[in-house]
């Protein structure tokens, strides 16, 4: 417990505090997160229990092993998701972005640490608390439940791509899937934001970071994606890419 409240002071920028329900209401991920199932009027009742927090790039805000005191809903960043191998190694499971929501855990432990890639504003709820919040909304615990199932898709999908694809299509694969985050329902060219280092793409793709250099540059080279800057990419044509992904080009 000590250890737990020793990171919570090294991780957060600002002092805690609980949001207005205005601040929930104009929050980013107020229709995208777990809020979206809660009405205006019934706000007041989560931002009660829960605390604005915000942490600077680098940041660990929950670490593999530690007691799973608390859940988390993204507002504002990217954080990346990762398990820590017995040779010293991470092997990085997932990028959060806006309205995703983390600390769900078995055994009570969590399994995975979660770490700001850039600056991030969480809103942070104490397990008991929400708990409270869910025996008065059953909406919100049956969000919780569609959160467990999409992380158990996402992990079956990482698991094919680890163990079939080419390094061309694991990439191909991920640029798409990271746009459905941003770019749902709009046509090409559309440009997403790349916070991930090159090094993080390979942890997650289980390749080298010059194996994800040579593939990125070959999709340039396509002309199927381009890059405006190190940290944004354009998709050009992404059907092609899709076609890449599913092993048919």
């Amino acid at each position: 417990m000590q250890n737990a409240a020793k990171m919570d002071r090294a991780a957060v920028k600002n002092p805690v505090r609980s949001p207005t329900p205005e601040q929930c209401r104009d929050c980013s991920a107020r229709h995208i997160g777990m809020c979206d199932v809660l009405s205006d009027a019934d706000l007041s009742v989560l931002a009660h229990v829960a605390q604005r927090i915000s942490l600077a790039a680098g940041k660990i805000f929950i670490e593999e092993g530690d007691p799973a005191r608390y859940f988390y809903d993204i507002n504002q960043g990217d954080v990346r998701v990762y398990k820590s191998l017995a040779d010293g190694r991470r092997q990085i499971t997932g990028f959060m972005g806006v309205g995703h929501f983390l600390g769900l855990a078995a055994g009570g432990k969590y399994a995975f640490t979660a770490e700001a890639i850039n600056d991030v504003h969480l809103c942070r709820f104490e397990r008991g608390a929400i708990k409270e919040v869910f025996d008065e909304f059953p909406a919100l615990q049956r969000r919780l439940l569609d959160v467990a199932t999409h992380e158990l898709v996402i992990a079956q999908e990482q698991m094919l791509l680890l163990g079939r694809k080419s390094a061309l299509e694991r990439v191909a694969g991920f640029l798409l899937s990271w746009a459905e985050n941003y770019a749902q329902g709009k046509s090409e060219p559309v440009t997403i934001p790349l916070p991930m280092s090159r090094m993080d793409l390979a942890d997650y793709l289980g390749l080298t970071i010059e194996t994800v250099s040579r593939s990125l540059s070959q999709l340039k080279r396509d002309k199927l994606i381009f890059f405006a800057d190190a940290h944004a990419v354009t998709l050009l044509k992404k059907h092609r890419l899709q076609l890449i992904d599913a092993g048919e080009a």
